[in-house]
């Protein structure tokens, strides 16, 4: 089971968070939001099915994220849980932690913004496009 959202770069991609990355909805991102490195999102967690957040609401659900670029890869890995609402509009936020909230997607990531491929986020700092495939593992 999986979802594809598309998203794109922007110019002040940093990613430099230590728990965290995130892709939103907003066209425009500022300097010090260094855990945001895809912008302008085509969906949000409202567009999931009701299946794939029960799978999500799981805590021994294992996720896996794919973000791809022109020119980099990158998977990352986590677990669902039962607080996990999905409800936010524009925001998918994957964490270390394992904090929750309406933004969160998945949580214990074995990645964060910093840990990300440096060719991906060269690509996103240049406004290319992001491709990002949430698949559930199971």
């Amino acid at each position: 089971m999986e979802y594809k959202i598309k998203s794109k770069g922007h110019k002040n991609v940093s990613s430099l968070h230590k728990s965290t990355f995130e892709i939103t909805k907003d066209l425009e991102i500022g300097p010090t939001a260094d855990c945001i490195i895809g912008v302008d999102m085509d969906q949000s967690m409202l567009n999931f099915s009701k299946e794939f957040k029960n799978k999500i609401a799981n805590s021994n659900t294992k996720i896996q994220v794919l973000l791809d670029t022109p020119n980099a890869h990158d998977e990352i890995t986590g677990f669902g849980h039962e607080n996990l609402t999905l409800t936010h509009p524009t925001d998918i936020v994957c964490r270390t932690s394992d904090f929750t909230c309406p933004r969160t997607l998945m949580i214990k990531s074995d990645k964060a913004a910093r840990d990300l491929n440096s060719d991906l986020i060269n690509d996103l700092k240049n406004e290319e496009i992001l491709e990002v495939t949430i698949k559930i593992l199971e």
